[in-house]
């Protein structure tokens, strides 16, 4: 409890919920959204595409600026872009001038997911290091938990009212500035020798199967979960969005338990036993949504889900960033961004193509089959324990 209370902790918890309110409080106005513009279930992907697509583009590069010039100058600016670029979508009525503002706001949140654990991995070392990653973790998952119930109670009023949250991230910069205690290394290299070392770190077998896992981790969460559940519940049970924020909750209030458990049971499983449990419990979760629309089938799923998801996260984060060297850890955990907003923003067009096929049950199916085979990779992982 004492390291969960750590000063320094406690502003990167609040980056941490900023980095995921983009996607989480937006999710259940999506059914309303979807109605007010008369798209399809497929064309409101589309809001998280935009969204995620500039962290692809722009996670790698701000992780680079970060290691050379300093995370603050990365990190201050692009909480000050994700406020307002997405505050401003609250007075936007065009769904093409939505997408924009929203790719915007998505270039200010394309380092806050990496610069938050890459701060971790630099204040914190050893057991200290998995047991602030799993508090981290599950600070992101109450994020996640609570941002659908307040996104939902906020749609009920009007969709637009779930773009007024952004807006906390301008706050949250002035703190960085003034309170963040933020040591800087030397930067002796040269930009080739570091670009050159930096590369070789992220060439490693045990890098590339983890970047592997958190693509597959991302495109379950950001395609089946995030952005077709809401659908599931909007047209099987006829829930509100209100009613949907408070299904999507369970699975992060989960999370958020499970993770913050990492650090004690570490102790008893190795990670890579933590990894496989994790991606089994996505399985069978997602297989359950597909087979049968029962309340309680559903509660379960959900439920089992979060496991799944306190279990994996923090573990991938972890093993990430004790592979890496000091001086090339923020570039290598951005590299681990660029390659979770792919999974994000892959996600909902290759459950959307499963959609289209299939209806909603393909995509469930679609993503217990990735579940599944995210078992391979894992299987060849070896990382003695940290």
């Amino acid at each position: 409890m004492k390291l969960f209370l750590n000063k320094n902790l406690r502003i990167i918890y609040a980056i941490t919920l900023i980095s995921v309110m983009g996607v989480a409080s937006v999710t259940p106005a999506f059914p309303d959204i979807a109605r007010h513009f008369n798209l399809s279930g497929k064309e409101i992907g589309l809001l998280i595409v935009f969204f995620t697509l500039p962290g692809v583009i722009f996670t790698p590069i701000l992780g680079i600026l970060a290691d050379r010039y300093g995370r603050n100058k990365v990190l201050v600016p692009s909480l000050l872009l994700f406020g307002l670029a997405g505050f401003a979508c609250v007075f936007l009525a065009g769904f093409e001038y939505l997408l924009i503002l929203r790719f915007f706001q998505g270039v200010g949140a394309a380092s806050l997911g990496s610069l938050n654990v890459t701060l971790i991995g630099y204040l914190f070392e050893g057991s200290r290091r998995a047991e602030a990653m799993g508090y981290n973790a599950s600070v992101l998952s109450v994020a996640t938990s609570a941002y659908p119930f307040i996104g939902g109670l906020l749609a009920s009023i009007s969709w637009h009212y779930v773009f007024i949250l952004p807006a906390f991230a301008i706050p949250v910069a002035m703190i960085v500035i003034i309170y963040l205690n933020n040591p800087e290394h030397s930067k002796s290299q040269t930009l080739k020798d570091y670009l050159a070392n930096a590369l070789k770190s992220i060439k490693s077998l045990n890098a590339i199967i983890l970047f592997s896992v958190s693509l597959v981790t991302f495109i379950l969460l950001y395609g089946s979960y995030l952005t077709y559940l809401p659908f599931l519940l909007n047209k099987t049970y006829k829930f509100n969005s209100a009613h949907i924020g408070i299904v999507m909750s369970v699975m992060s209030f989960t999370t958020a338990i499970v993770s913050s458990r990492l650090g004690k049971l570490s102790t008893t499983l190795s990670y890579k036993q933590i990894m496989t449990l994790s991606f089994i419990f996505y399985g069978i979760a997602l297989l359950a949504l597909s087979l049968g629309y029962t309340l309680w089938l559903l509660i379960i799923s959900v439920i089992i889900y979060g496991v799944g998801q306190g279990l994996n996260l923090p573990t991938i984060q972890t093993l990430l960033s004790s592979i890496t060297p000091f001086e090339y850890r923020a570039a290598f955990m951005s590299f681990n961004g660029m390659v979770l907003r792919t999974g994000q923003t892959i996600g909902p067009a290759l459950m959307g193509i499963a959609f289209s096929l299939g209806g909603l049950r393909a995509v469930f199916y679609a993503g217990a089959f990735l579940a599944f085979m995210a078992l391979i990779p894992i299987s060849l992982i070896k990382i003695k324990q940290v």
